[in-house]
């Protein structure tokens, strides 16, 4: 029903399934399997028992630590990636105590016969009626063999790839290749920019600087339905996957045709059923589908063309949309199972129906008749070419999709040597359908979702611009926040492709249309940074022409240009119709206040020359802005403070810490105003930052503490953030470290970014940036680029309103970025609700940037955003460029608050009521947009609608408070001190505080070894440990809870059993998940079994460990990991530096390794070579440990290679 839990909604499977006879184990392993397809190390008929059942239900995917009870068995399981901990203990009196930490109840340590986690996927079942614990195993293994599920599968499964090859069949004769690109809108950048580099690289294409286009409501072109979608993505309340260093959780299978009845134990055992390994059909396979009838009388297919006679023109799309749904459900009932939509009929005679509606309006209509799970539909079309074409036809119900356009495209290409020659013609199909596949497992991952038959109808998307009464019929439940074009504007767009490819424009005669969408060109798509906008700019800001800026503001705000933005449809209420009377300007605050809200983007240091970098970074700090760092860290020259005791010009006064962790060490985080959590990022939400190989010299390597030459991709999730909760405890992590700087929250605009906001309100964030999808980048996919995502308009109007309801408003900082240039953008932002204000492009530009849009490359001809040192000397910008600009854009907001009659900025803040619609810009297609919920205001008293108080955190009565007490010797005349004390899980970043305090008197450098020596009894609280500094070393004896040792940045950490344990250490768990993240120097000893992603991002520490779970070592970029003892699966994914050494006591150790970066050797012949090489030894056997810290981080290369 509306409105209902996930949670309600997943006891209701399970109760259905348990009353229709399956027992409670089996239903909870139907809705959460394993991770079952990729898995090697699986028993085959465990395998064959999800294989069997995946048919029947699709997997319930994200994170979940589920409890469930029938009053006779109690159990509960963990999702199958393991993204939530659940920690429990056994005593000797037969209790069992499961949650989600340990240490939550208070358990003499002498009863405690065995402490262990749920794994991912596995089951922990308690039987009351046997009175015992029943393993995973056994469970698993007797219900797997309970019925010949593999015998069954061999009896019924048809794999389309392993059926026999079939002739595809050939279009008509009568149309050009070249017409029929152009009937499906393709273009040169379609061809060069999207589908070559698929076809040649198998991966999708990169690019940089954002997108400066207009949504496409507001194009003049005619746009295809897809690009008025955009994709949604996970923030903060369930965490994106690492499709790239995760993928062995993440399936493209794909189930065709009805789905059997779940009640019918049996039944699917005799029934046929069609599956294919990924959805993108080559034209060979299609025709498998199409004839599959012939061969299996279960199947049959019937083929539906929704192409239509041109001679009804727009007018006939809507009952040509009804007749296809009728027809589709008169096959249904007809007994087809199988529906093939096509659309290879158009033609000069023949025009096509989008086949995003046609595959959508039939989904739902189906759906609507209760006859969706007794067909399979596969849609045929030429329209799809890039990944988000490809993902929104299977998000509105394709199982398959045949884009055999795309692939006449190619060969085509091919044929006219386009390509490099080492390609030949029949790869570039097949590496095209690979890097699809790559593109749609990066998309369902922005979701966390991580197989595709969950992805299939899900509708993960927002409407932008699409009128609801067309979502209604034909999109059901999609979001859909300003109205905008209906059918009829979209069936003109059609026609108008359809006129334009068989019609006479001499133009079009001999080539595709230009496209324009990601360079400027001329007769190309609208761009919001013209040539002209870039020069005027430049020329004033480098001459202080105050006439040159407002030329630059005239164009922005009120020519064509405007009409790149929702917020050109804007219109402010004049003074007069508000019944107030301007004022003069002299009356407005000075311009020096106004900047002092104003902050520069987070480009990181290597996206960025240090020249660009510092640039910034002084001219913010001169005005009293602040500037960004962005995710890759500081050179410490740069912040700190200088000889006299002033403060560095050159720092920035936010930093950011963001996935990868990159440069995030204790001194980093102390010398910071603002420390911003970068959660998603306006320019590719959901997943994480890019830095290309090329860019990675040493100086940045060093900075980011990873290898040079190796390029960098942020994990999309935070490993320590996976719930809300977890981003409170970041929060309070970073609060600990610096008690004195504001923490920030940065998301991105999407339909449901106001809940978020309120939720991270609620986690005492002091400040919130809300982004929109148009904000620069220096490298990310250029699906994700253009469509991910929304306008801030419609974010930031969300988050005012959601946070004034919820009386959270007058706590936190509201910022806004995304694409803002002039003051006209900066009252626009601030009347929708925002405090502060960030630019990123547009200061760039003043610095000297040309929107040359080859960041990307390592080639920028201005210097700006390259590390190559011979173009860096071309960097022309200066810190006066940049406060110019500033000034320029406050001026102007004074002359707008002037003339509407208010002295303050703060006075006009969430003043909504003062915009409405412009309804003199008559576009064709903007004439159905509706801003009013845009413009809705919440009544509240003002003081509640912007920024007045702080948040309250609770750091003044902690452990740490003790701690900096106690350690006072070593903090002020560096005397070793050594001391015991009791802790309990409630006690949580522990050492943070104290290790904020050695950073800001002793730097990175910290002090010697063990001055402060600290012994702790009991179990420890979440981030033990966290940012611990050089000098300190904690002794706890007791447990760990989840993230220990996160940041570690030299501090020494030793956790074991206490002495009167009964437990054998090496097979209880003592630490949780997530241990060591972005860790950067320092050593832990742990005697015990760590859980998942043991050492994640490591850049430097040491760590010695009894056995990890899943994912150990994922993305290590140096550092030194010894595990005496068992790994899970997928260790080393991504790691491109460091070493691990395993004892591997099963033999097993090479199937649950990632082999993509890493080499398996045994340990002796690296000792031979450091003596041969180096004449010294430095095996763990030969010397012990001081030498293997000594020596492991300095010969990597030799002993590697």
């Amino acid at each position: 029903y509306e409105g209902q839990s996930d949670t309600a909604c997943f006891d209701n499977a399970l109760e259905f399934l348990v009353r229709g006879g399956y027992s409670m184990a089996h239903a909870v392993m139907m809705l959460i399997p394993e991770a079952w397809a990729g898995n090697q190390s699986m028993a085959a008929e465990r395998k064959a028992f999800y294989e069997y059942h995946a048919a029947l239900m699709e997997p319930w995917d994200g994170p979940a630590a589920v409890a469930f009870t029938d009053g006779k068995q109690i159990g509960a399981t963990l999702d199958r990636n393991g993204l939530r901990p659940a920690r429990y203990l056994v005593t000797d009196d037969d209790r069992v105590i499961m949650a989600s930490e340990a240490g939550v109840l208070p358990v003499p340590e002498e009863k405690i016969i065995q402490k262990w986690r749920l794994q991912p996927g596995k089951m922990l079942l308690i039987d009351m009626e046997e009175g015992r614990i029943i393993s995973d195993d056994e469970v698993k293994s007797q219900l797997a063999t309970a019925h010949p599920y593999r015998s069954w599968l061999n009896r019924t499964q048809l794999i389309l790839e392993d059926l026999k090859p079939v002739e595809p069949r050939a279009l008509r004769r009568d149309v050009s290749l070249l017409d029929r690109q152009q009937a499906f809108g393709y273009t040169l950048e379609d061809t060069r920019i999207l589908m070559s580099p698929m076809a040649t690289t198998g991966q999708e294409a990169i690019g940089s600087m954002g997108t400066d286009t207009p949504i496409s409501a507001m194009s003049e072109k005619p746009k295809l339905l897809y690009t008025y979608f955009k994709q949604n993505f996970a923030q903060v309340t369930n965490p994106p996957i690492d499709p790239i260093r995760e993928e062995l959780v993440m399936s493209l299978v794909s189930f065709i045709g009805p789905r059997p009845n779940i009640l019918d134990h049996e039944g699917a055992a005799n029934a046929k059923r069609l599956e294919v390994r990924q959805p993108i059909l080559t034209n060979g396979d299609l025709e498998k589908i199409r004839s599959i009838g012939h061969t299996e009388d279960r199947f049959d297919t019937k083929t539906l063309d929704f192409t239509y006679d041109i001679e009804r023109g727009a007018e006939g799309m809507p009952e040509m949309l009804d007749r296809l749904c009728e027809r589709a459900e008169a096959a249904v009932k007809g007994g087809y199972n199988i529906i093939v939509l096509s659309d290879r009929q158009i033609g000069p005679d023949r025009i096509a129906i989008p086949a995003l509606l046609a595959t959508a309006a039939v989904h739902h209509h189906l759906i609507r008749k209760g006859l969706r799970t007794s067909v399979g539909l596969v849609v045929e079309t030429g329209e799809p070419r890039e990944v988000h074409h490809f993902c929104l036809l299977a998000g509105y119900g394709a199982e398959a999709i045949n884009p055999y356009l795309a692939f006449d495209t190619l060969l085509d290409m091919h044929a006219k040597g386009e390509f490099p020659k080492e390609v030949d013609a029949s790869e570039v199909v097949y590496r095209y359908i690979k890097a699809v596949g790559k593109g749609i497992l990066k998309v369902m991952s922005k979701m966390g979702i991580s197989t595709y038959q969950s992805y299939c109808g899900a509708q993960i998307f927002d409407a932008i611009g699409l009128q609801s009464e067309l979502i209604d019929k034909y999109f059901f439940g999609t979001a859909t926040m300003i109205e905008g074009v209906g059918l009829e504007a979209i069936a003109a767009e059609t026609v108008a492709r359809h006129n334009a490819a068989f019609g006479t424009d001499p133009l079009l005669a001999t080539t595709l249309d230009i496209g324009g969408e990601y360079a400027y060109r001329m007769r190309g798509e609208s761009h919001a940074w013209t040539p002209d906008a870039v020069a005027a700019l430049q020329h004033a800001v480098r001459g202080n022409a105050e006439d040159r800026y407002r030329e630059f503001a005239d164009m922005v705000n009120n020519s064509a240009l405007r009409m790149n933005t929702i917020r050109g449809l804007f219109k402010m209420k004049s003074a007069e119709a508000l019944g107030r009377k301007p004022i003069s300007i002299d009356e407005v605050e000075p311009a020096a206040d106004i900047v002092k809200r104003f902050s520069t983007g987070a480009m990181s240091f290597g996206s960025i020359s240090r020249e660009a970098h510092t640039t910034l970074a002084i001219a913010m700090n001169r005005i009293g802005g602040k500037s960004n760092t962005g995710e890759g860290g500081e050179e410490s020259d740069r912040y700190i403070p200088l000889a006299n005791g002033s403060m560095n010009p050159e720092r920035s006064a936010i930093k950011q810490i963001a996935s990868g962790r990159f440069g995030v060490t204790t001194e980093y985080l102390v010398n910071a105003d603002v420390l911003q959590i970068k959660v998603a990022q306006g320019a590719k939400p959901g997943e994480g930052g890019q830095l290309p190989g090329h860019k990675v010299d040493a100086t940045v390597a060093k900075t980011r503490h990873s290898t040079p030459g190796v390029g960098l991709i942020s994990p999309p999730p935070h490993h320590d953030i996976y719930s809300i909760e977890d981003l409170a405890q970041l929060i309070y992590d970073l609060k600990n470290v610096n008690p004195t700087a504001d923490v920030s929250v940065k998301l991105v605009s999407e339909v449901g970014v106001g809940t978020v906001a309120a939720g991270v309100a609620k986690a005492r964030a002091d400040h919130i940036t809300v982004a929109g999808f148009d904000g620069g980048t220096g490298a990310s996919p250029l699906t994700s680029l253009k469509h991910a995502g929304s306008p801030w308009e419609i974010g930031l109007a969300e988050t005012q309103q959601t946070l004034v309801l919820n009386g959270l408003r007058s706590r936190v900082a509201l910022q806004v970025d995304g694409g803002l240039k002039t003051g006209r953008d900066v009252i626009i932002g601030a009347l929708l609700g925002a405090d502060e204000f960030g630019f990123a492009t547009a200061p760039l530009i003043a610095a000297g940037c040309i929107m040359m849009r080859k960041c990307h490359l390592n080639t920028c001809p201005v210097g700006v955003a390259t590390q190559d040192p011979v173009l860096r000397k071309r960097f022309k910008g200066a810190p006066e460029h940049v406060i110019n600009y500033f000034f320029f854009v406050a001026n102007e907001v004074r002359e707008i608050l002037a003339s509407l009659g208010f002295t303050r900025l703060d006075e006009i803040i969430g003043a909504s009521e003062l915009l409405e619609k412009d309804e003199m810009l008559n576009h064709w297609k903007a004439k159905g947009l509706d801003f009013s919920r845009i413009f809705h205001k919440v009544d509240a008293p003002k003081e509640e609608t912007f920024w007045t108080s702080r948040q309250k955190h609770p750091i003044d009565d902690i452990l740490d408070r003790v701690l900096i007490e106690q350690a006072q010797p070593a903090l002020t005349a560096k005397t070793p001190v050594a001391f015991e004390v009791g802790i309990k899980n409630v006690d949580r970043s522990v050492g943070a505080m104290l290790s904020g305090e050695v950073a800001k008197r002793f730097r990175h450098r910290g002090l010697k070894e063990d001055t402060i020596n600290v012994t702790l009894r009991g179990t420890a609280g979440q981030s033990f440990g966290a940012f611990l500094a050089r000098g300190v070393t904690f002794n706890l004896i007791g447990d760990g809870n989840d993230y220990v040792g996160k940041g570690l940045s030299g501090g020494k950490i030793i956790i074991r059993p206490p002495e009167n344990s009964r437990i054998v250490a090496e097979d209880s768990i003592i630490v949780g998940n997530t241990v060591l993240y972005g860790a950067t120097e320092g050593e832990c000893y742990f005697r015990g079994v760590a859980g998942e992603r043991f050492a994640v991002r490591n850049s430097g520490a040491i760590a010695i460990v009894e056995g990890v779970g899943d994912h150990g070592c994922e993305y290590m970029t140096g550092g030194v990991v010894v595990v005496l003892g068992a790994t899970g699966r997928n260790f080393a994914a991504g790691m491109s530096g460091g070493v691990a050494y395993v004892l591997d006591e099963t033999g097993d150790f090479a199937s649950r390794c990632n082999m993509a970066m890493v080499e398996l050797e045994p340990v002796p012949e690296e000792d031979d070579m450091l003596e041969k090489l180096h004449h010294h030894g430095g095996d763990l056997m030969h010397k012990g440990r001081v030498d293997v810290s000594g020596d492991m981080t300095r010969h990597d290369e030799e002993r590697l290679y």
